[in-house]
């Protein structure tokens, strides 16, 4: 893995748990199921604006964390591992999706059609709907593959296969298996995180002094469509 590569992956096992846990704080006074949620999205906008956003910013920086840790693993299991939570991590994308629409409802018409809007369609058949296994098995199996190659210690594996705890499906709020999932995926990545940046070369600055600036205006530009 070269230098960029090493510093990006390092980062995003470091970020990934971390923003995972601000937004599960921010929406831990809220009860679980989503009137709540969606009631609280009216009455409090910008905090779970800011919740689940932290959460699937933290879901996006999941993937090429994986696929880093995945990289490592000489083990045809790891291979599978990184295929199935990688495919569950698409599936909690999009079911981001759908919260990000139902919280806009919320703030825009109410949290009584929004709830209504969620409550009518729930249950609507979709791609996700037949893979929402990869979100619970993809986890262990990559955690059982990083322990038998020995690229985690069992702990670690244990605190990565933790994470088939964390709650799937739309709106949901935090739960102590919520938080004892981050917690667990903290402990697999992070110290993996800072290895990957105490080894890897230091960051070419150069490129980073263009590359934010031209990041930021393309992310700029994004929002006009």
């Amino acid at each position: 893995m070269t230098r960029e590569p090493r510093w990006i992956a390092g980062l995003a096992m470091i970020a990934a748990p971390l923003l995972l846990l601000t937004g599960m704080l921010l929406r831990l006074p809220v009860p679980f199921f989503f009137p709540y949620q969606l009631t609280a999205a009216a009455d409090h906008p910008g905090r779970m604006s800011a919740a689940y956003t932290c959460v699937l910013a933290g879901t996006l920086l999941l993937c090429p964390a994986v696929l880093a840790l995945a990289a490592r693993i000489r083990f045809r299991w790891g291979f599978w591992g990184a295929v199935l939570v990688v495919t569950g991590l698409f599936a909690r994308v999009f079911h981001a999706g759908f919260d990000q629409a139902a919280l806009a409802l919320a703030r825009h018409r109410g949290a009584g059609f929004a709830t209504a809007f969620v409550g009518d369609a729930y249950g609507d058949p979709h791609l996700f709907s037949y893979l929402s296994f990869t979100i619970l098995l993809g986890w262990p199996v990559l955690a059982f593959a990083a322990w038998r190659a020995r690229v985690l210690h069992a702990v670690q594996a244990v605190g990565l296969a933790a994470m088939a705890a964390l709650p799937l499906g739309v709106l949901k709020g935090t739960t102590v298996l919520s938080l004892v999932a981050v917690a667990g995926v903290a402990v697999a990545l992070v110290p993996e995180g800072v290895r990957l940046i105490r080894v890897a070369p230091g960051p070419d600055f150069r490129l980073v002094a263009v590359a934010v600036p031209v990041v930021g205006l393309l992310a700029y530009v994004s929002t006009l469509g």
